[in-house]
């Protein structure tokens, strides 16, 4: 199940910091370690070597793109550094299988676990127990809803995702001088808290406009249930001005749906930044014209923020003494314009 290093242009501040970045990408990118998104280390006090510590780090097999690239990353920036150990412990098919695992790597006491979690509300509880113990969790993404189960809580913005797709869409769509527009959406996981986020983001920011979505179809994160979503999306919308399809993943199989359809009268927006939907933005020989990001940039900053907390240290840049308690990545729109800045940032 899905459900967003190099990417990591952040820019904090406050108590929760923004930044802009990037998100995941299709199977078909799946990074190797080697091709991660790390950042180099540092200048300052918080970058000099410390005391050793050993982070614990847990996250979904990978069965996309965007879960493939936060493992890596984690990997990839935790060898970065010389005082940082990782311990990965395999997370299971499911939240049950992810707990059992989690309650191991409690008694080896890591200084700090990094976890993503099969599902934030299922796995609230393990959050909990690790702080107790003394164990400061990093709580990666899918978010635990009890902020006493996380010392820092580190995710995307789901519902700027659905803003910033919503906002281009709009603006295209007045520019082109287009009136009552056909809209479609194809979300992911419709279960899922941040598919929900995504579509009220989008919803809320369509209605500013005096737009609204004529047709949804959910996919699954996937090359097919992308393509069977769009196919129906297709059949029920003889004429479509705009849509907005939330995962890269699944862009794949809507742009094949796309082909056999010889469906091409409207402009598509994805999600999350891969780098094969960049490459196709600046090809600009496909429907699809943008993407908004959703980055797995974030394991990245989270293996870097672990050390900095197992080693009682703050943020450089930051006057406060200690990690923030909260960050969110901001959604950034990619575009024909912009793609050349991005792609190398994809995977």
């Amino acid at each position: 199940m899905t459900s967003d290093l190099s990417r990591r242009r952040l820019l904090f501040g406050g108590a929760a910091v923004s930044a802009g970045v990037l998100l995941a990408g299709c199977t078909s990118n799946e990074q190797s370690p080697t091709e991660a998104q790390t950042k180099a280390a540092a200048t300052g006090a918080a970058a000099e070597p410390g005391k050793k510590v050993t982070i614990g780090f847990s996250a979904p097999a990978a069965d996309h793109g965007w879960i493939a690239a936060i493992t890596n990353n984690a990997k990839a920036q935790a060898g970065a550094y010389s005082d940082v150990e990782l311990k990965s412990v395999e997370a299971g098919a499911d939240a049950a299988a992810q707990r059992a695992a989690l309650s191991t790597l409690i008694s080896q006491k890591p200084d700090v676990i990094v976890l993503l979690p099969h599902d934030g509300k299922e796995l609230n509880a393990f959050g909990l127990e690790a702080m107790k113990a003394g164990i400061p969790v990093v709580n990666l993404d899918r978010a635990f809803p009890d902020p006493k189960a996380y010392r820092l809580q580190i995710k995307g913005d789901n519902y700027g995702m659905g803003v910033a797709a919503a906002t281009y869409i709009a603006e295209q769509l007045k520019a082109k001088g287009v009136s009552n527009p056909v809209i479609g959406e194809i979300p992911g996981i419709e279960s899922l808290e941040l598919t929900q986020e995504r579509s009220k983001g989008f919803a809320d920011t369509l209605a500013s406009y005096g737009l609204k979505v004529a047709n949804r179809r959910p996919a699954e994160f996937t090359v097919d249930s992308g393509q069977q979503a769009a196919t129906g999306l297709f059949q029920a919308l003889p004429k479509i001005d705009a849509v907005w399809n939330h995962d890269d993943d699944q862009g794949i199989g809507v742009l094949a749906a796309v082909t056999q359809a010889n469906r091409k009268e409207f402009f598509m927006v994805g999600g999350a930044g891969s780098k094969k939907a960049m490459e196709d933005i600046a090809a600009d020989n496909t429907v699809l014209k943008a993407t908004v990001t959703y980055s797995p940039s974030m394991a990245s900053s989270a293996i870097s923020l672990a050390r900095l907390i197992g080693q009682g240290k703050g943020m450089s840049d930051l006057v406060e003494l200690q990690v923030p308690k909260e960050i969110v990545l901001s959604s950034e729109t990619i575009t024909k314009e912009n793609s050349g800045d991005y792609l190398k940032l994809g995977f």
